[in-house]
C-alpha cells in the first residue's frame, strides 16, 4: 500500500505544478499534466535514438569505406542493418506487448541499445558491426509500438495528435544531433567512427532510469479484465480523483489476424502503404545525406556533411510545424497536402539533378519541410485506428512493413548512385511518394475529433 500511496501523492504533485484542478477526471478530457509532459518526453526517447543512430552511420561510413575498402553492397547493408532490426523488433514485440503489457516493456528494450552501442566500439570488421548495428535496431524497431501505445492510451483527446506529434519531432532531432555531434567528434581522427557508434549507449542508458516507475496504461489493463489495478494505474498517473467512467472495456484478442479481420484490412494496408512510401525516402537521404550533396555538385566532404546537417534542421522544422497545427488541422488535411508538395520536390530533383545549387537546395528544404506532416502522422494514424487489444501490434506491424521500404531504400541508395546515377536515385524516390500519395487520397480516415475508442472502431471509418 506504502508504494501505491506515493504514486497518489506524486500524482496530485504532477495536478499542483501544474495548476490543475483534481477534481473527478477521466483519461480522454483530462487537464494536461506534468505526468503527461513526463511521458511524452520519455517516450520521445526511442524516436530520438531512432534519428540518432541512422544518422550517425552517415558521417562513420565516410571514415569506415575506406578504412574497409567496403563495395556499395556492403556500404548498403551497414546503413540498412538497423532498419532490418527494427522490422523483426517492431513485428515481434509489438504483439508481445499487447499480451504482456507496456510498462514491462518500456524499459527492458533500452538495456540492448546501450550495451550493442558499446559494443560497436570494439569491432573490427563489417561482419561484426553489421550484427550489432542489427541488435541495435532490433530494440528501437521494439520501442516503437511500446513507447507510442503507452503515451496515445494515457493522452486527452484534445492533446491526441501534438504529443504523438512531438515523438516523430524528436526522431529529426536525434537526426539533427546525430550529424552535429558527428561532425565534433571528426576532430578526434581516424578512429572517430568508433567514438561515433559508442555514442548512442549515453542518452539510452539515462531514459532507461528515467522510465523506471512509469504505470501500467489503465486501458491495456481493461482490455485484460483487471478493473481494479486499472484504477490504480489511471490514479497513479492523474491524481486521487481519477475515474475510469470514459475508459469503456475493449476486450478483444491479441492477435496478427486481428488486423486483417472485422473491417480492419483496409486499415492496415493504409497505414502499411502510406507509412513505407513517406519513409523510404526519408531514410535514404538521411543514411547518405553526403553522397547525395556530393553527386549533387558539392564536391567539399566537409561542405556535404554540413549540408546535410541543414536538411537535418528543416526536416526537424517540419515536423515541428506539423506538430504545432495538429490539433487545429484534420487528419487528411495534414497528410495529403504536405505529402502532394514533397513528392513534386522529389520528382523535380530526379529530373533536374544538374540545377544550380540554389535550385537544388530550395528543392531539398522544400522536401524537408514538407514532408513533416505525413511524418508525424506515421504514428498518430496507427495509434487512433486500432483497438486497445491490437494497437501495439498494429503499430508494430507498420514498423515492421515501412522498415522494409527504409531498409530497401537505403539499401539500393548507393547502388543507385554508383550505376544510375543522381537523377534516377531522387526520381525513383519521388515515384515512391507518389504510391503514398495516391493511397492517402483513396484510403485516409478522418480521426481528429473523435476520442481514442471512437477513432478505432470500424464503425467510425467513412473514409473521407
Amino acid at each position: 500500500m506504502r508504494q501505491h500511496d506515493t504514486g497518489q501523492a506524486e500524482a496530485t504533485r504532477y495536478h499542483r505544478d501544474a495548476g490543475r484542478p483534481t477534481a473527478k477526471t477521466g483519461v480522454d478530457d483530462a487537464p494536461l499534466t506534468w505526468f503527461h509532459r513526463r511521458l511524452t518526453l520519455y517516450s520521445a526517447g526511442g524516436p530520438l535514438l531512432d534519428g540518432y543512430v541512422l544518422g550517425i552511420i552517415g558521417l562513420a561510413l565516410t571514415q569506415v569505406v575506406p578504412l574497409w575498402d567496403l563495395s556499395p553492397v556492403w556500404q548498403g547493408l551497414l546503413a540498412a542493418s538497423a532498419l532490418l532490426g527494427m522490422f523483426l523488433g517492431g513485428l515481434v514485440f509489438g504483439y508481445v506487448t499487447d499480451l504482456v503489457g507496456r510498462q514491462a516493456m518500456y524499459t527492458i528494450d533500452l538495456a540492448a541499445i546501450v550495451v550493442g552501442s558499446v559494443a560497436q566500439f570494439f569491432v573490427d570488421g563489417p561482419v561484426w558491426l553489421l550484427i550489432l548495428r542489427f541488435v541495435v535496431g532490433l530494440a528501437i524497431g521494439a520501442d516503437y509500438p511500446i513507447a507510442t501505445s503507452l503515451l496515445a492510451e494515457f493522452t486527452p483527446r484534445r492533446h491526441r495528435g501534438s504529443m504523438l506529434g512531438w515523438l516523430t519531432t524528436m526522431w529529426a532531432a536525434g537526426n539533427t544531433i546525430a550529424y552535429l555531434v558527428g561532425e565534433a567528434l571528426l576532430e578526434l581522427g581516424p578512429d572517430a567512427w568508433r567514438w561515433m557508434l559508442l555514442s548512442p549507449a549515453i542518452p539510452a542508458a539515462v531514459l532507461m532510469v528515467a522510465r523506471f516507475g512509469t504505470p501500467e496504461s489503465p486501458r491495456w489493463l481493461l482490455s485484460k479484465g483487471r478493473t481494479e489495478e486499472a484504477k490504480a494505474a489511471l490514479r497513479k498517473a492523474l491524481g486521487p480523483d481519477a475515474e475510469l467512467d470514459d475508459l469503456p472495456a475493449e476486450p478483444g484478442e491479441t492477435s496478427l489476424r486481428g488486423l486483417i479481420s472485422k473491417g480492419y484490412l483496409r486499415r492496415t494496408v493504409f497505414v502499411a502503404v502510406f507509412w513505407a512510401c513517406s519513409l523510404w525516402p526519408v531514410y535514404a537521404i538521411y543514411a547518405f545525406g553526403p553522397a547525395l550533396l556530393s553527386a549533387l555538385n558539392l564536391d567539399d566532404p566537409r561542405q556535404a556533411n554540413l549540408g546535410s546537417a541543414a536538411i537535418g534542421v528543416f526536416f526537424l522544422a517540419g515536423c515541428v510545424i506539423a506538430t504545432l497545427v495538429a490539433n487545429r488541422l484534420n487528419r487528411r488535411t495534414l497528410l495529403i497536402w504536405p505529402f502532394a508538395v514533397a513528392t513534386v520536390a522529389l520528382l523535380l530533383l530526379g529530373l533536374i539533378p544538374t540545377a544550380p545549387t540554389p535550385v537544388i537546395a530550395t528543392l531539398f528544404v522544400l522536401y524537408a519541410l514538407a514532408i513533416g506532416g505525413p511524418t508525424i502522422l506515421q504514428w498518430i494514424y496507427p495509434n487512433e485506428l486500432f483497438p486497445t487489444a491490437i494497437r501495439a501490434t498494429a503499430v508494430g506491424l507498420g514498423t515492421t512493413v515501412s522498415r522494409i521500404g527504409a531498409g530497401v531504400g537505403t539499401f539500393v541508395t548507393p547502388i543507385l548512385l554508383g550505376h544510375m546515377g543522381i537523377g534516377a536515385t531522387m526520381l525513383l524516390a519521388g515515384l515512391i511518394c507518389v504510391l503514398g500519395l495516391i493511397v492517402s487520397v483513396l484510403m485516409a480516415p478522418e480521426t481528429r475529433h473523435h476520442d481514442l475508442h471512437q477513432a478505432s472502431s470500424v464503425p467510425t471509418d467513412t473514409g473521407k
